[in-house]
């Protein structure tokens, strides 16, 4: 049983909720996002709150009462704060910089590598090795961030390439010399 799709999401000020013909739409101060809901879902909005029903019965119904009620706190979380993802580049020379709506990576090929940043994902580039995505679609910014990891995984030897700031490299050792 689902303990995740039974939980109300609460409407933060300054948000504004609607939902027809199975259509939700959030607006909030940092701008607007809208979903279709899964027919077998409906969605009560009262008392400042969101509650998620299973409208009718299928074989994974509580599931996915779950993830519509994951997706639509999504939702209201980043219209209201937004969301952020933060990069990390390792090696010598690898850098990237901002220009424009691309982002231009070196990292070890032959020639630099470009990106360009999807619609509602901005990103700012410090040290040259460090790039904060963020936005308020939850799903985009974390495409975005394995789309741009994806350029140059990082290396179990000595580390190199993109990887996530909170992510761990499990490292391997090295060859040896045998006699």
């Amino acid at each position: 049983m689902s303990r995740v799709g039974k939980k109300p999401i609460p409407i933060p000020e300054n948000t504004k909720i609607t939902y027809a013909d199975r259509k939700l739409t959030v607006q909030g101060r940092n701008g607007m996002l809208a979903r279709e809901i899964h027919p077998a879902m409906e969605l009560e909005i009262a008392d400042g709150e969101v509650r998620v029903r299973i409208g009718r019965e299928l074989k994974n119904a509580r599931a996915l009462q779950g993830l519509t009620r994951s997706l639509v706190a999504n939702m209201v979380t980043g219209v209201s704060r937004g969301f952020e993802r933060l990069l990390e580049i390792n090696g010598i020379g690898y850098r990237a910089e901002l220009k424009g709506r691309t982002l231009v990576f070196q990292l070890g090929y032959s020639t630099p590598k470009e990106f360009d940043l999807p619609e509602g994902i901005q990103a700012t580039v410090e040290k040259n090795t460090l790039i904060r995505l963020s936005g308020i679609d939850k799903e985009t910014l974390g495409r975005t961030a394995a789309a741009i990891r994806r350029l140059r995984p990082p290396e179990p030897y000595k580390g190199k390439g993109i990887k996530y700031a909170e992510e761990r490299i499990q490292r391997k050792a090295g060859k040896t010399g045998t006699k």
